[in-house]
């Protein structure tokens, strides 16, 4: 049975929506390039710039909680800091994030959005080579379209994937097979990872992306059909290389 991939994704700025991708160019030990680069930290949080470490995700603007960052999407320009913030089509904020000036617009900006008092607005922050992912290791999260929909009859309503905020979405398989791929190798386009983790799953998959509201107990699904509350593994990148969509996936014991 042939694997392949779908989708690809990175989520710019933690908690908003994703950014879809044709391609990606990965390395050795890092995360798929520019996936979580960015964070609003709420007021009182302690992100130093200069010696980045990692933070839980409730010092920042985060799914979890704060549901209606599902109405936001971002488009981060590659080769500038540049970043465009979206409501549903229209643009809420953009622009150059070197400009500590305009910065601080974006800020203003996505706090009023989000409800805050101007004295409360988050800190955008980010330093390079860090991403604000909740895995405190560099990895790429795998989530398998079989297990989604298996999850789906189980619940007996529509379960959008982009819940579970994946970069790699695959098809052609069984639901749940990815489990069984732990500590193994993984070939994909010109990558190759290692399987490290299931990825278990909070709050935030309650949030649907297109409505931004907690329509759907995903958890409570997930443990009263299957016993866990995992969808989709995390995986770590051993030898770098490009991964597209529609790329063969090359799984272990093949």
């Amino acid at each position: 049975m042939t694997h392949a991939v779908t989708d690809l994704y990175r989520y710019p700025i933690k908690g908003m929506n994703a950014e879809a991708l044709e391609a990606v160019d990965l390395s050795a030990g890092e995360a798929v390039p520019l996936d979580r680069s960015y964070a609003f930290a709420l007021t009182g949080t302690r992100f130093d710039e200069n010696d980045p470490t990692h933070l839980p995700k409730t010092e920042f603007l985060m799914l979890m909680r704060d549901e209606r960052l599902a109405e936001l999407s971002v488009v981060l320009e590659d080769d500038a800091p540049r970043v465009t913030i979206y409501q549903g089509r229209d643009v809420l904020v953009s622009g150059d994030l070197s400009d500590s000036t305009r910065r601080a617009a974006i800020e203003r900006s996505v706090g009023g959005f989000m409800g805050l008092p101007e004295s409360d607005a988050p800190r955008l922050v980010h330093a390079d080579g860090h991403t604000f992912s909740d895995h405190r290791n560099k990895v790429v999260s795998i989530i398998n379209l079989a297990s989604v929909r298996a999850l789906e009859e189980a619940m007996g309503a529509p379960v959008h994937p982009l819940r579970f905020r994946g970069n790699l979405y695959i098809d052609g398989g069984e639901a749940w097979e990815e489990f069984q791929w732990m500590d193994r190798a993984l070939e994909i386009g010109t990558v190759r990872l290692t399987a490290t983790k299931r990825t278990d799953r909070c709050a935030a998959t309650s949030v649907n992306p297109d409505t931004a509201r907690r329509d759907l107990n995903v958890v409570k699904g997930l443990t009263r059909a299957f016993g866990h509350f995992d969808m989709g593994i995390y995986a770590r990148v051993e030898e770098g290389g490009t991964i597209a969509v529609g790329d063969e996936v090359g799984l272990p014991g093949n």
